[in-house]
């Protein structure tokens, strides 16, 4: 039940930002004619009235007024120009706060009034500012619209890594590492059958994934079961639960299911994939005569809003004997909380989780997303001692219905 309340603040946050971003504005267009002012004041509180009215409708109508395409699309817009709008609002203040001490100073010390100021060109700086606010908020903006293109462009990540107590029969195995498919917010069911045969053609002996099957409901799946049951791999595909997956995001009972019957039901979709689903338990890889452990667990999360329903000592129990383990744990905060302190014999962890927010920069010496400030560990490889972390940045997407440089990932880890 959407809270009236808290729609009314929402939406009241959203006209007042509005008109404090308007001054920016007209400071810009202040050498404007009065006919192009008209004009450029008539565009922007046309498309916050636009705006307005998208919020409203998506707010107060049902999942199938407009449909389920529209639908996410327009609150992503809506969420994205009133993001946009805040990432502006941070030059827009700091001129403000410039020119509030220039005014205090000049006062009090030389009573002066004027606290405008030139740049070096001409300009004025309040200007410069509100320029720059517009600008960097407009890239976001661009950015962020643009993303809506790369929902589902897969990249695959290859990475070989090297252990020297794998067993001699298991050097060159490969791995195809997945995670958070998240099938309630796909809409092109074409285009992820495109990501399930780039799988495939990996040729990879083992298919790990590591959670978030789910938004919320077992049913979201109903539409991809004939898409996620064409994985194959020699040695299997195997996969554990991630947070969505417990339906802690909803309200239950939805159409007479309660919340405990729903995990029951997705865990019979794992089954009618074809996948094993490690729940707090481990299992056994042999080759000529020599084993790994494969552990996996539901999810353990270092953070309080997320839940720990994982037992590492259930899952680890009776594994101490092989050489070599492998653990499925979707949260990466599992690693430097529990797993590096208390089980040092797992060599390698797979994570998921983060999506790399979704949004961030990758260069080849360089990468940067907002998550990194809650998960150390939030993309790509990790080490410590002779343990190792890999996060994947996640098959599907959610909330936002695209990818800003952190594009969905099939990861390829070959054990060397």
């Amino acid at each position: 039940m959407r809270s009236p309340l808290g729609i009314f603040i929402f939406l009241g946050l959203m006209l007042l930002l509005d008109t404090y971003v308007f001054q920016a504005v007209k400071t810009v267009s202040q050498q404007a004619s009065p006919k192009t002012k008209l004009i450029i004041y008539s565009i922007y509180w046309g498309i916050t009235a636009l705006a307005v009215i998208g919020y409203l409708l998506f707010m107060y109508t049902d999942q199938q007024f407009l449909g389920k395409k529209v639908r996410t699309y327009l609150f992503a817009t809506i969420l994205g120009l009133f993001i946009a709008k805040l990432t502006g609002l941070v030059f827009f203040l700091v001129d403000d706060l410039r020119r509030g001490i220039q005014f205090v100073v000049g006062k009090l010390f030389f009573n002066k009034t004027d606290i405008d100021g030139m740049s070096g060109d001409g300009i004025t700086r309040s200007a410069f500012l509100s320029w720059l606010g517009i600008a960097v908020g407009g890239t976001l903006f661009g950015s962020l619209l643009y993303g809506f293109s790369n929902q589902y462009r897969y990249q695959i990540k290859k990475v070989q890594l090297a252990f020297d107590n794998l067993p001699k029969a298991f050097k060159g195995l490969k791995i195809v590492h997945i995670s958070d498919i998240h099938s309630g917010s796909f809409m092109d069911k074409k285009a992820v059958m495109h990501g399930v045969d780039l799988i495939n053609e990996q040729g990879a002996d083992l298919i790990l994934f590591t959670g978030d099957l789910v938004n919320d409901k077992a049913t979201e799946m109903a539409n991809y079961i004939d898409v996620f049951n064409q994985l194959k791999a020699p040695m299997g595909v195997y996969s554990t639960l991630g947070n969505h997956d417990y339906g802690d995001y909803v309200a239950w009972p939805i159409e007479g299911i309660s919340k405990e019957q729903n995990l029951d039901n997705l865990k019979k979709v794992h089954a009618q994939l074809g996948w094993t689903l490690l729940m707090n338990e481990h299992v056994v890889f042999e080759k000529e005569g020599e084993k790994i452990a494969l552990l996996g667990i539901e999810n353990w999360s270092a953070k309080a809003r997320f839940p720990k329903h994982g037992r590492m000592d259930l899952a680890h129990g009776g594994t101490e004997k092989y050489p070599f383990k492998i653990l499925m744990s979707h949260d990466p905060s599992h690693w430097d909380a529990q797993v590096k302190p208390e089980y040092p014999d797992v060599d390698l962890m797979l994570s998921g989780h983060t999506h790399g927010m979704q949004f961030g920069v990758e260069l080849p010496f360089f990468k940067w997303s907002p998550v990194q400030y809650m998960y150390p560990q939030w993309a790509g490889l990790y080490e410590a001692g002779k343990q190792k972390l890999y996060v994947n940045r996640g098959f599907g997407f959610i909330g936002y219905p695209g990818r800003v440089g952190e594009l969905p990932e099939i990861t390829v880890i070959e054990l060397v």
